[in-house]
């Protein structure tokens, strides 16, 4: 099996043996649970990477072949696949995306086409165990604006994202996950703002423990006029797990007027874990307003003996300031009930590691 070697600097925190593990997992039975949020569109089951048609209600969503690009585990991908193509001006209603794995590895390509002043939301979630192997190309057109949230739920193996996007002018990205999880996960981001006026918006958090790794390695290339971009991070490590997140900024040279924005956040629960950060700004125009910040600490020790002499219990103190860190991640998603899933992701996680 083909699989990227950690020499290669975009892969330096990578762990491709646990992808090689993940991959030989026994197969079992797909896991059972309601794994849909309580609103209303589109749904679609894939189980091992094939639709489940009697679980699904897929609308504007069609079966086709698909690209996988030619990222190293994302070309891996090709073949059948998942389509949504909206046009002009048009708006679909939400898409919900259950990824079930019960063992082995599994494959699926996905595309999502909007056209000039279209719209779309997406929800997916992963659960199972084996690896689960994606990538998704998005392309967005003049004024479009698309939303994706991910959930990161499996208990084992590995989960591997492969994230391609190209948004037009005035057209709006906004991406977020969260890995909570007791699976590995590897998410790979490339991003281009292709036209004018046009905003991306790719971030999350990464939550690990035991000795599970989670690692995130996002770009964007600004190759127009006043574009935007934002990526936060927040990661959280326990145990002796280890949380890695690179963030990349390329502001071409006609790029002028381009505001850039990273926030990578480390917090170690114990000091035996690992938050690697490394935000990245490579700018050739000179009119540029860009920023970034990287920070790892622990839990405010002022702050949990204030809440203590309350009468708060220390995990309980120790899980509301984990709570409104990681809650930074989560404020760019629009749709509450979304939102209130991911915030009771984080805290279910809160409850095993603490």
């Amino acid at each position: 099996m083909e699989l990227p070697s950690t020499r290669e600097e975009a892969w330096r925190w990578g762990d491709p043996a646990a992808i090689a593990a993940a991959a030989e997992l026994p197969r079992g039975v797909a896991v059972a649970g309601e794994w849909f949020l309580d609103l209303p569109g589109a749904r679609a089951v894939f189980v091992d990477g094939v639709l489940d048609a009697a679980r699904s209600y897929l609308r504007h969503v069609t079966i086709a072949q698909v690209e996988g690009g030619e990222h190293v585990l994302g070309r891996r991908t090709t073949g059948t696949g998942w389509s949504v193509r909206v046009g002009a001006g048009a708006s679909v209603e939400l898409l919900q995306i259950v990824h079930i794995a019960t063992g082995g590895e599994n494959q699926l390509p996905a595309e999502i086409v909007l056209a000039d002043g279209a719209s779309a939301s997406v929800v997916e979630t992963y659960v199972g165990a084996g690896w689960s192997n994606r990538s998704t190309r998005m392309t967005l057109g003049k004024a479009a604006k698309l939303t994706r949230a991910v959930r990161l739920l499996q208990s084992d193996g590995f989960v591997s994202l492969r994230d391609e996007a190209e948004i037009g002018a005035g057209a709006s990205l906004i991406v977020t996950v969260l890995g909570a999880g007791d699976a590995g996960t590897r998410i790979d981001g490339a991003l281009t703002v292709s036209g004018d006026d046009a905003f991306a918006e790719y971030g999350g958090a990464l939550l690990t423990r035991r000795d599970q790794r989670q690692e995130c390695a996002v770009s964007v290339r600004h190759a127009a006029l006043n574009g935007q971009s934002k990526q936060i991070w927040r990661a959280v490590a326990a145990d002796t797990s280890t949380a890695s997140l690179a963030a990349r900024v390329e502001v071409a040279r006609d790029a002028q007027k381009t505001d850039g924005v990273q926030s990578l956040r480390g917090l170690l629960l114990k000091r035996t874990a690992t938050v690697n950060l490394k935000p990245e700004l490579e700018i050739f125009a000179d009119d540029v307003k860009c920023a970034h910040g990287a920070t790892v600490g622990e839990l405010d020790q002022r702050a949990l003996f204030y809440m203590q002499s309350r009468g708060i219990p220390h995990a309980k103190a120790q899980a509301l300031l984990t709570r409104a860190f990681v809650g930074d991640a989560f404020a760019q998603i629009a749709d509450e009930t979304v939102r209130e899933a991911f915030v009771a992701d984080a805290d279910a996680w809160l409850e095993r590691a603490l």
